[in-house]
């Protein structure tokens, strides 16, 4: 089990790879400011950090993770708090990011809470209100797959809010403007703990694929 100290020993070898005289990693970082090309939308799941799934330094990526990968759409500012917005806002309009990911995964906490429905002990759940969201990849692996296993249905909608967060992507002007110049990509990838393998959406196919 990991502990704080485990933490503060694990800083300082971090520390003493990246911040030796003789590497200039982070002197660069510093000096040049971050200037990433990739933005990737992740889960919180402990197990699916994506620096380390896809074996990144540090500056590689713009990263944004919450609860089941999700993207809201764009919603004008009105009420709430955006933070998820806010971070494609800098990304996008001041990073200037080349490709925007949102990565999804295998046994995910979000969607298996979304598939069992409203915990009817806590109507004020924050998570119930946030996974709303992703209600339209539930209804839709509802109707289409009902003689599936739940474990076939939970994969499917984990794959299908993912579909869902590259729509809601297109819901902002300036994501859609730069997509239609070629200047954005967008994908969506799965990452599958089973197989250990990631999948990528095949929009011709309509299915996502190993990459």
């Amino acid at each position: 089990m990991t502990t704080p100290f485990d933490l503060i020993e694990g800083f300082h070898r971090f520390r003493e790879q990246h911040f030796a005289d003789e590497d200039a990693l982070y002197r660069q970082l510093v000096e040049q400011g971050q200037t990433p090309k990739i933005l990737v939308v992740s889960c919180c799941d402990s197990r699916v950090d994506p620096s380390l799934v896809l074996n990144c330094a540090p500056g590689d990526l713009f990263v944004i993770r919450n609860v089941a990968n999700l993207v809201p759409p764009d919603e004008n500012l009105s009420g709430g708090r955006h933070g998820t917005s806010a971070a494609l806002d800098y990304a996008v309009r001041t990073l200037g990011v080349e490709h925007i990911i949102v990565l999804g995964h295998a046994y995910c906490g979000g969607i298996r809470a979304l598939m069992a429905g409203p915990h009817p002990d806590a109507p004020g759940s924050f998570i119930n209100s946030w996974m709303r969201l992703a209600e339209p990849a539930r209804l839709s692996v509802e109707q289409e797959m009902a003689a599936a296993t739940p474990s076939e249905r939970e994969r499917a909608c984990e794959q299908r809010a993912i579909l869902g967060s590259l729509e809601n992507l297109l819901t902002f002007s300036w994501i859609r403007e730069r997509v239609a110049q070629g200047a954005l990509r967008l994908h969506g990838w799965y990452f599958d703990m089973d197989s250990g393998h990631l999948l990528g959406y095949d929009a011709d196919a309509g299915e996502f694929r190993p990459l």
